[in-house]
């Protein structure tokens, strides 16, 4: 214990600010990891009875809007016409396209296999950068290969969970796809630089996006049960304002390599919540495609990284 006019040494300085970073940074990957992966089983409870389409345009404009809310009209309006446009465009890659295709698919895809299709989003990341003519390593091409060898094992005849139709399945692949578009030219598109404000503006237009192809698509909205209503709350609070919070945090302030590996994680933990919570079946074929496909992403990872 110092005394009032002694000194604090920098080296004791440093070492409580490295434990602290350390601290922050493991806890905001752990609410990326759970959050993340649990939304999966939280979309799976909402669309028992809510439009899927109505169900994700309303939670992300709501979590939009809270979130220019709470970072104040100066701070929220401080963007261009260009940045609005960009944040419209992906937003709509992300939000709609992502999210809600998978929210759409939901309706038929158990919660643990839809994370797993949606962890494909690396692969196409590799698959628009070589389409850009980006230098792609060889390795990253294997890996690849080799994760949408995994999809192919859950997804042949026979090897799909009972009753779980193609269609939706592709329709998650194709949400990947979105999402990782969507991702590929968010670094070539103006977007604002204040990282939550780009955040909530692609979540209010996204999720306008979806809630426009719920009225043309003619979804009806009755009244929800309970859980439905519960699971929507968790995907507005927890799995948008606080999970992405969290995200923003980590990519300013920990290595990508760290940050990246929500990437694998979150379909595990997806899995096992659907397994024991759904009652979701878990057979030898989901268990091999599973590992398959997170092995790939995680080696494309840190091969990114």
């Amino acid at each position: 214990m110092t005394s009032a006019g002694a000194s604090v040494h920098p080296s004791s300085r440093d070492a409580a600010g490295s434990l602290a970073g350390g601290v922050a940074t493991w806890a905001n990957l752990a609410s990326v990891y759970l959050i993340w992966g649990s939304t999966y089983l939280a979309i799976r409870v909402m669309v028992r009875t809510i439009p899927p389409l109505y169900g994700a345009g309303s939670r992300f404009m709501v979590a939009g809007v809270l979130m220019l809310a709470f970072l104040g009209r100066q701070r929220a309006l401080r963007v261009s016409r260009r940045e609005l446009l960009a944040c419209a465009l992906v937003g709509t890659l992300l939000a709609a396209g992502g999210n809600g295709l998978v929210t759409v698919a939901e309706q038929d895809v158990p919660s643990g296999l839809a994370a797993v299709l949606i962890a494909s989003v690396p692969l196409w990341i590799v698959i628009f950068r070589a389409a850009a003519r980006d230098r792609v390593p060889t390795t990253t091409v294997l890996g690849v290969l080799g994760g949408f060898a995994g999809v192919a094992i859950l997804l042949l005849p026979g090897n799909r969970p009972a009753g779980v139709p193609l269609l939706p399945s592709l329709l998650i692949l194709g949400a990947g796809a979105s999402w990782g578009f969507g991702s590929f030219i968010s670094r070539s598109v103006p977007l604002p630089r204040d990282g939550l404000v780009t955040t909530g503006w692609q979540m209010l237009f996204g999720g306008f996006v979806l809630a426009v192809s719920g009225a043309i698509a003619g979804e009806h909205i009755g009244m929800p049960s309970g859980e439905s209503a519960w699971a929507w709350a968790y995907l507005v609070v927890v799995g948008a304002l606080v999970a992405y919070t969290s995200y923003t945090w980590l990519l300013r302030n920990a290595p990508i390599s760290k940050v990246s590996t929500y990437a694998y994680v979150n379909p595990v933990v997806a899995v096992i919540l659907g397994a024991l919570i759904l009652g979701e079946s878990v057979g030898a074929v989901t268990v091999l495609g599973t590992a398959v496909i997170v092995a790939s992403v995680a080696a494309i990872v840190r091969r990114g990284s």
